[in-house]
């Protein structure tokens, strides 16, 4: 192999790494639903900070090893943070304690570094801003410089105070967690309602603190710790200990399991305890945060543009349990792609029973060597999804069949397809029944075309009643009134709510059309780029492979599915449906501009065209949209029936325009721009 050829093949995995790293981003922090283990994860984020360091002519500025978090869901308004929301840098035994310790010790220039030790609680982190010390506005991390609006929703955190014990502006970090107890209740109501199970309490914390139904967050009782005073020096705060003791005299909920430690050893003594008292917690914890205690340090000690160097977070092990492999299954997803699983004795990790495992896919089986019936060590890495590690060999039975792949679909039977150098098998039969229901799923949830009602349970009736087959079969079902009505526990209400999500779907921007059509490899973060740079269907249709190949962030693979999809003739016979229903194909978010940047709406009453369609423009020209009115309310958008909002807005001198004013406003921010 010549040295450009192996450059070549460095090129292409860097690639390939950044892609997959940005997906999982997206799952964890957006969808709430990750899909891989924290230590997968790790290990391939550590991959991509070898390569980009031997390497340096291959990374960029797009690098999630340069980025914090991920997108903000855009139904909810962005809150931009006063300072950067940064993660952590991670370590994973004693000795990557040791060489923290070692170069702040290089820095600062003492023999002995003071550390504040604090439980790593599993929720998601907030930041919440204070005027007078009064609650002005709580947001989510976001991609580290802007959050999403959660204001509303923190009314119903007790632990989260409305008004600090002094009435001073000061903005606060902290994590949104909830109890193990409370997630066991959740989920027990989830089973009775035959609704999705949530695979941790950090995946149901943060689904619930993002809800845009208050009477969800009502019913769901979150808890919220505060850990971090922004600014402290600016109030003559100089430790990170005094920065917590006075959070609580200011009337936060602070974890009072912290300690102030001499020394790393120290550290090192209280993550031996804790790891030892976890699951006696009341809430989950999946490590330690060491953070240095002085304040005075943080300058010379700096930061990343991804973390502080003056804390780290430990990282607990996988905890692992043995128990017994019953069956190894393939199911198949919406790309026909074929998944292995395991079905397991039930197991107790980290406090819940564990029933199923991943197996990736054939070959992960097969390099292990393992069987049904073999006596297997399970990990629940991270605590999200469980999976199997190897067979216990000593106690195999010489007459557990040796595993071979499925030649043919599970669901469908027709014959898989294995291209090498893939290691998936796939499903190519387009007429599958399980990949058409998951094709459907895709195409209806909330980050594709949103369309709410339209639950999996839902959806499989409607398939196997013959009411839909492709997605274009959605937008029909609003001509089947009768026939809808007709089943079981589907009233004139839930019709009409299905109505009314399906028509609003349609005014969608081209970005969530892409993503919902399920090309392969255009995932939600590709497919904006496809929207931006093309602007419209049509012409992404006729885009040449070189033009989409050398688009950034694009490459070849991608270009290759995107230019076989558009010339599959079942796919255009799709998108001249879904036209004739009259789907948006157009990119809305045609600025980029941020000169609303710091002017705050809110919107009311009945309007001409879809709230959403609004809520996009205003934030893509850098608008924070709101769900009250406040004194900090800038312009609030009327249409018919506008209620108290408006007489909100005449309380507090808010200027009140209608759509269209907005649509001069706006053409005159795209004019001076």
């Amino acid at each position: 192999m010549t040295k450009n050829q192996e450059l070549k093949i460095i090129k292409l995995e860097i690639q390939n790494l950044k892609n997959q790293i940005k997906q999982w981003n997206y799952e964890y922090h957006v969808l709430d639903a990750p899909t891989i283990s924290d230590e997968i994860y790790d290990s391939t984020y550590q991959r991509l900070v070898d390569l980009e360091l031997k390497y340096p002519q291959f990374h960029s500025n797009d690098s999630p090893t340069n980025t914090v978090g991920a997108p903000t869901k855009q139904e909810l308004a962005k809150i931009y943070h006063q300072e950067p929301m940064l993660s952590l840098a991670n370590a994973f035994s004693y000795e990557d304690l040791i060489k923290f310790d070692q170069q702040i010790k290089k820095i600062i220039k003492q023999e002995t570094i003071a550390y504040v030790c604090e439980l790593k609680i599993d929720g998601l982190s907030i930041s919440l801003s204070y005027q007078n010390g009064l609650l002005k506005t709580g947001a989510t991390r976001g991609d580290g410089n802007a959050g999403e609006d959660i204001t509303n929703n923190l009314a119903y955190i007790k632990t989260i105070p409305s008004k600090l014990s002094q009435p001073i502006n000061l903005e606060v970090r902290g994590e949104i967690f909830l109890s193990k107890a409370e997630f066991n209740r959740i989920n027990e109501n989830q089973k009775e309602q035959s609704f999705p199970l949530f695979a941790n309490p950090r995946n149901a914390a943060a689904g619930t603190i993002r809800q845009l139904d208050l009477n969800i967050v009502k019913t769901r009782h979150l808890d919220a710790f505060i850990y971090y005073y922004l600014n402290p020096l600016a109030h003559n705060i100089k430790t990170h200990q005094t920065a917590l003791l006075t959070l609580q005299k200011l009337g936060f909920s602070v974890n009072l399991a912290f300690t102030l430690c001499q020394g790393i050893d120290q550290v090192w003594a209280y993550i031996a305890k804790y790891e030892k008292m976890r699951n006696q917690l009341p809430y989950e914890i999946d490590g330690i945060v060491i953070k240095v205690n002085d304040y005075l340090c943080y300058d010379a000690l700096g930061s990343t543009n991804k973390a502080p160097k003056w804390a780290i977070a430990y990282k607990f092990p996988a905890i692992i349990k043995v128990t017994k492999l019953l069956k190894i299954f393939p199911t198949v997803g919406r790309t026909g792609k074929i998944t292995y699983n395991a079905q397991l004795e039930p197991v107790n990790i980290a406090n819940t029973t564990v029933t199923y495992a991943t197996l990736h896919n054939g070959d992960y089986i097969i390099n292990r060597d393992l069987r049904e019936n073999d006596i297997v060590s399970v990990k629940k890495a991270g605590d999200i999804i469980p999976e199997v590690i190897a067979p216990i060999m000593k106690h195999r039975i010489p007459t557990n069949p040796v595993f071979t792949k499925s030649t043919h679909c599970p669901q469908c039977h027709s014959l898989l397809e294995q291209v090498p150098p893939e290691v998936d098998q796939y499903c190519i039969n387009s007429d599958c029944s399980a990949r058409i229901l998951k094709s459907l799923m895709h195409f209806c949830a909330r980050n594709a075309m949103n369309i709410t009602g339209l639950n999996e349970k839902i959806l499989a009736r409607f398939l196997n009643l013959k009411l839909i087959k492709t997605v274009s079969d959605l937008y029909h079902l609003v001509n089947l009134r009768a026939e809808i009505l007709a089943l079981p526990h589907f009233g004139e209400k839930s019709f009409i709510n299905l109505v009314k999500a399906i028509l609003t779907s349609k005014q969608n921007s081209l970005e969530r059309l892409l993503f919902g059509l399920g090309i392969r490899h255009v995932g939600q973060k590709t497919a904006i780029i496809l929207a931006k740079k093309y602007q419209n269907l049509t012409t992404l249709m006729t885009a040449t492979f070189v033009d989409l190949a050398n688009t950034n962030a694009i490459g070849p693979t991608i270009a290759t599915s995107v230019i076989d999809y558009f010339n599959n003739d079942t796919n255009q016979q799709l998108i001249k449906t879904l036209d004739d229903f009259k789907l948006n194909f157009n990119y809305l978010n045609t600025t980029n501009q941020q000169d609303l940047k710091g002017i705050t709406f809110v919107i009311t009453g009945t309007l001409t065209q879809s709230r959403q369609k609004y809520i996009n423009l205003l934030a893509s020209n850098g608008a924070t949209i709101t769900n009250s009115v406040s004194s900090n309310t800038d312009f609030l958008l009327v249409g018919k029936n506008p209620g108290n909002k408006l007489k909100q807005a005449q309380k507090f001198n808010v200027k009140i325009i209608n759509e269209a004013q907005l649509t001069d406003l706006l053409k005159e921010v795209i004019k001076d721009a």
